[in-house]
């Protein structure tokens, strides 16, 4: 915290603000017709909203998937092709690495079907339709009704809706809430579960700065990874089976080879994962002091370790450069949103806002003998959930750490299940989940976190919060790292063998070990003691702040009636719009929207762990040998525009006013992470991969352009 601090102070006395055109909000694409439309073609757009979305003909909706449930992606060819972000699809890529084909360090690139590799559990899913199904949902459902009466009612009557819902055989259907709870929308989807990974650049292009650069700008990163979809010979999902075919999609991307310039209409098409922009005043100044600060310091200690044993050690790289990136990617995210609410008076703002929504009501009686108390109790009761919800970060931060303690829990949530068809699949699951995890496990990495997080979690919060258990376990040697030799020298939750011949013999040793074994009982005690005096009270005034929330929610709605709202993101498809637009840095300087591989070179250290690059791209930078994708004499790499989004955005499509992808979408400038609290068109820009970067990565660099050759490449302007 104390480099947080530092940025600040200079931040605050050194930023210039630029104002760009931008437009905040993640529009649901089924009302772009009724609340968009006239706005976006005013911002350059030429298409028309049944472009994006239709049910009645292809649209781009059709071309653009929910990648594994965390990312987004899209289709670029008529064979199933797929595009998403590097980050998006490292799992898949480390899972296929080891030390003799390390595809994490020097990139993969099939150069057929046959040699695409399968990936188990990864899925992508399409959205067939959006309904409107707000009136079935609340049916029955009164404003007098208790909070647990209301959500009963709702999940009656979601239950019935889906049961009698018009789908296909083969498509699925789910109900989200949106704007807390006020409106509901029906999904109906379609859902591939045969996807194979056909390329990767390296890391040190897929992932090129990572740390260092992530969440900045400038950026120089070839953030993409490919993948195909693989359908039944019907065309229809499937399970994996080597008798697949590429999927044939209804709608692909056409790809743009004409660039961007400042001002152009952008828009982002994905499935944005969560957004707080309509808390009140209290919330946030919460977040920004009491709840990031304590995550970050706790993800401070995790990612030394980490990172040290990463140095010294290149099978351990391997094994722990996903988690690595998992911590560090919410770690550093917060930094930014502490410091892009600090610096644009996110509070103050939030508190004119509530006075001016306070006189709304003073001025309408009806309003306010509605929600007169609405705000007070809710900022109320926020403060009420602080100690409790802090809490509530030590405990998730530190226990999630430690990987002895996920292998207990997994063994816990095993021996919990009941039915014995369920318990039998479970089991086979677990089986194959601990195989991969074991992998990607050392002893020693885990043992100095163990230290790390027990110290962090008896000593930085609240003893009242602590298990009593746990301090009894300190003090017997008053030295965390003997502690953690101690516990994982008795633990047979530590012993890769044991546990797997107990799993695959006679699994009922491990769920006896659950009341004796040294790990067990620590983590059982802490969860014990967070479960009945944190999360009790936490969930009982949080069931208040959703009923609060949701009327003010409402109450916003009636006061603004010059606004028009869009919902917060709730991983559902949405369209976010803008125009590209250069950034002034934290230290003054203004930086252009778009980056080049010259910076990449400029950055560039040989053997450097964040900032190396391939000989054969220095080579090809060297010959400025860029093909019909450079512009020039530069090969543009990243640029940046106003674009709202947030987690789950990654791999978007970034498509210009035609509707043909420009880039990838795969992060954000650091101090506009706050953007998911508080969306300021002074700082939040989205960072994108440049489309032509991809393709010359593809084809000048790996020599895969027989994957270029599936894709459709056009100049919707004249070529720059």
């Amino acid at each position: 915290m104390i480099y947080v601090k530092r940025i600040l102070s200079v931040f605050i006395c050194v930023l210039l603000f630029s104002v760009a055109k931008a437009d905040e909000g993640m529009w649901l694409p089924q009302l772009l017709e009724a609340l968009n439309a006239k706005r976006m073609k005013e911002l350059g757009m030429k298409m028309s909203p049944s472009d994006i979305y239709s049910i009645n003909k292809a649209s781009l909706k059709d071309a653009v998937v929910s990648f594994g449930g965390f990312c987004t992606g899209e289709v670029i060819s008529d064979k199933g092709l797929l595009l998403t972000n590097h980050h998006c699809g490292f799992s898949a890529i480390q899972s296929h690495s080891t030390i003799d084909k390390n595809f994490i360090r020097d990139g993969f690139w099939a150069r057929d079907y046959a040699e695409e590799l399968p990936n188990p559990n990864l899925f992508v899913t399409f959205i067939v339709r959006i309904d409107d199904v707000t009136a079935q949902v609340l049916t029955n459902v009164s404003e007098s009704m208790a909070e647990n009466e209301r959500q009963s009612q709702i999940a009656r009557n979601v239950r019935g809706l889906l049961n009698n819902v018009k789908k296909e055989t083969y498509q699925d259907a789910y109900v989200r809430p949106f704007f807390e709870g006020n409106k509901f929308y029906l999904f109906v989807t379609e859902t591939y579960h045969d996807v194979r990974l056909v390329g990767a650049p390296p890391s040190s292009i897929g992932n090129f700065g990572k740390d260092t650069d992530n969440w900045m700008w400038p950026r120089h990163t070839g953030d993409f990874s490919l993948f195909r979809i693989y359908a039944g010979k019907d065309n229809k999902p499937a399970k994996y089976s080597p008798e697949n075919v590429p999927y044939k999609p209804k709608k692909f991307l056409s790809i743009s080879l004409s660039g961007v310039k400042e001002g152009d209409f952008t828009m982002v098409f994905g499935f944005p994962g969560r957004t707080s922009e309509y808390l009140p005043s209290e919330a946030v100044e919460q977040i920004m002091t009491v709840y990031d600060p304590a995550k970050i310091s706790i993800r401070d200690k995790a990612l030394s370790i980490l990172d040290k044993y990463m140095r010294s050690d290149g099978a351990i790289k391997i094994q722990y450069a996903s988690k690595y990136a998992g911590i560090s990617n919410a770690w550093k995210k917060w930094q930014g949103e502490v410091l892009g609410l600090t610096t644009t008076n996110a509070v103050q703002k939030k508190l004119n806002y509530e006075k001016e929504f306070t006189a709304l009501l003073e001025k309408n009686p009806t309003l306010k003998t509605k929600y007169g108390k609405v705000l007070p109790e809710l900022i109320q009761k926020h403060k009420e959930i602080k100690p409790y919800a802090l809490a509530r970060d030590y405990y998730l931060e530190t226990t999630s750490k430690v990987e002895l303690f996920t292998v207990v829990n997994k063994i816990r949530a095993l021996k919990s299940r009941k039915d014995k068809q369920g318990y039998a699949e479970a089991l086979a699951a677990d089986i194959s989940w601990f195989e991969k995890f074991w992998k990607d496990f050392n002893i020693n990495v885990d043992k100095e976190l163990f230290a790390a997080m027990m110290q962090l979690y008896i000593e930085k919060q609240e003893p009242s919060y602590v298990a009593t258990y746990a301090k009894e376990q300190y003090h017997q040697y008053n030295d965390y790292a003997k502690w953690a030799d101690d516990v994982y020298s008795k633990s047979v939750f530590a012993d890769k063998q044991k546990v797997m011949d107990a799993l695959t013999n006679q699994p009922e040793r491990l769920y006896d070990a659950l009341n004796t074994d040294v790990a067990a009982k620590l983590l059982i005690e802490i969860a014990n003691m967070y479960d009945n005096d944190v999360a009790l009270k936490v969930n009982k005034i949080q069931a208040d702040i959703n009923k609060l929330q949701r009327l003010y929610m409402q109450a916003q709605m009636d006061a603004f009636t010059h606004k028009t709202f869009y919902p917060d993101a709730n991983s559902t498809l949405r369209v976010a719009f803008g125009n590209v637009s250069g950034y002034n840095s934290p230290s003054g300087k203004k930086y252009d929207y778009y980056t080049y591989l010259d910076g990449v070179m400029e950055k560039y250290k040989p053997g450097d762990y964040e900032f190396d690059v391939p000989q054969k791209l220095i080579e090809l930078h060297k010959k400025k040998d860029y093909g019909i994708y450079g512009v020039n004499g530069k090969m543009p790499v990243c640029f940046i525009a106003s674009n709202h989004t947030t987690g789950g955005n990654s791999g978007s499509p970034a498509l210009d006013a035609y509707g043909n992808l420009i880039g990838l979408n795969f992060d954000r400038v650091w101090e506009g992470t706050m953007s998911d609290i508080n969306y300021d068109p002074s700082i939040c820009r989205n960072i994108m991969v440049d489309i032509r970067y991809v393709l010359f990565i593809i084809d000048k660099f790996a020599g895969a352009d027989h994957l270029i050759k599936e894709m459709k490449l056009v100049y919707p302007t004249a070529k720059k």
